[in-house]
């Protein structure tokens, strides 16, 4: 394989120029999972050395009938950084689209930590570890052109996170006298774009449950000590809970989250 430096400094440039380049799957036969993942090391390194602070965490691809799609076959993980996320103070968020490749959105569920999240099939248990739960709009970008890669490709090129845009929080304690394990996994969220339904999504898609999507990002840790495990205070989103949808400026878009009753969150692409 080459460098993992110089592969590095090729999706680094991509990024800083707001371009694409050949998959890495392509450039390098033979390039692996561990492969991309060792790549990524390498550039969350330089961006810390750059004065980036990592913030929290995202998981990608958790919804299971997007795999086909995007010829993905697991989750993916990437860092989520204090210049990549974006606390709404009002709605609709004005967002522009310009340093972004191949923009597209995806409406998430996002979890503050009160504590270091353990592996675990028990959503109660992750639910201990969690201080505030959000809407939210992960942006994702593609430095491959037309989205056309492979799982290495995705976790070198940054998971393809771009943005993270977080709504009005609400603590868990908001949720006494209901179950809010069962209401993650049983809510619809609704995702309209200028007051059109553009798609619909359960919170059972995503690995049964955000809650366990959450669990899914320690187990995935567990096994690459490079990165360092959850703690508390991080943020972390937890997958689309529709298809990753293109976006432009001009565009309005919304979401709901129907009976799991958190604010919902609206943005305005320029």
């Amino acid at each position: 394989m080459r460098n993992v430096s110089d592969l590095a400094s090729r999706l680094i440039g991509a990024y800083d120029r707001v371009e694409t380049i050949a998959p890495l799957t392509q450039q390098e036969p033979g390039f692996t999972m561990a492969d991309g993942y060792a790549v990524l090391h390498e550039i969350q390194q330089r961006r810390k050395a750059a004065g980036w602070r990592p913030v929290g965490r995202k998981i990608g691809f958790t919804n299971r009938t997007l795999w086909p799609r995007y010829n993905i076959d697991r989750p993916l993980i990437a860092a989520v950084w204090d210049r990549t996320l974006v606390l709404a103070d009002k709605l609709p968020v004005s967002f522009a689209l310009a340093p972004f490749s191949e923009p597209r959105i995806e409406p998430e569920v996002v979890f503050k930590l009160r504590s270091a999240v353990p592996v675990t099939d028990d959503p109660h248990e992750v639910l201990d570890c969690v201080e505030w739960v959000a809407a939210g709009f992960e942006i994702v970008q593609s430095h491959y052109p037309d989205w056309k890669f492979k799982a290495p490709d995705c976790a070198a090129g940054f998971g393809l996170h771009g943005a993270l845009v977080v709504g009005e929080p609400v603590p868990m304690a908001a949720f006494a006298g209901r179950d809010p394990a069962a209401l993650l996994e049983s809510f619809t969220l609704t995702l309209r774009k200028g007051g059109e339904v553009v798609e619909t999504g359960r919170g059972s898609v995503v690995l049964g449950s955000p809650l366990l999507a959450l669990a899914q990002v320690s187990r995935l840790l567990a096994d690459m000590p490079q990165f360092p495990p959850l703690a508390a205070g991080e943020i972390v989103t937890t997958g689309t809970l529709t298809d990753a949808l293109p976006i432009a400026a001009g565009e309005n878009w919304d979401s709901d989250y129907g009976i799991l009753g958190i604010p919902r969150l609206a943005i305005s692409f320029s």
